[in-house]
């Protein structure tokens, strides 16, 4: 796309509220001698719930526009939410631009070849492997690979404790919130 994208996070990735700012990555992940699969993420930056995500054999722009997607379906809109990624090929092609427009997304990037500007998503990627592959170099194979980030993501969401959370789980955390804003 040749539509230039701001910083509209400036490295703050706080939220005051759900479904209003999100942040994603890609990550490679290892399964075999020089073989990888995929994984793009959309994180929730309220409450650090992965509430999109897709695993492929491929990075092509179809693999950041599923994952987002699935975030819309998650939250049943995404509309007026602000997207922040890096300047990888596949967020800014004009292919993910039309999927951003479509579900009402406006983009919003770091600096080129900065990660702290994307430092939640790098952070949550770093995790990712550090928890799933405990030291390995690489998964068992692509099955292996997709049911270990399988577990981790629901138990990430559901029982994993975040500092930015007062120590609860995402899903909690949301929860919690709800039912205090509902209350008051």
């Amino acid at each position: 796309s040749a539509t230039p994208v701001p910083d509209l996070f400036q490295r703050d990735f706080t939220a005051s509220a759900p479904n209003t700012k999100y942040v994603g990555d890609i990550t490679y992940l290892p399964v075999g001698d020089g073989e990888f699969l995929y994984l793009a993420t959309v994180i929730d930056c309220f409450s650090r719930r992965l509430v999109g995500w897709s695993i492929a054999d491929h990075m092509r722009t179809s693999l950041v526009t599923d994952a987002l997607r699935t975030a819309a379906a998650t939250r049943g809109s995404l509309a007026k939410a602000v997207f922040h990624s890096d300047h990888g090929a596949q967020y800014t092609s004009r292919e993910f631009a039309g999927v951003c427009a479509e579900l009402g997304v406006r983009q919003s990037m770091g600096a080129v070849g900065t990660s702290a500007d994307n430092a939640l998503a790098e952070s949550f990627n770093a995790a990712l492997k550090r928890e799933t592959l405990r030291g390995a170099r690489r998964f068992d194979g692509t099955r292996t690979c997709r049911l270990a980030v399988f577990r981790w993501t629901t138990r990430y969401n559901t029982r994993r404790r975040h500092s930015a959370n007062g120590q609860q789980a995402p899903i909690p955390y949301e929860q919690q919130s709800v039912t205090l804003t509902f209350a008051a």
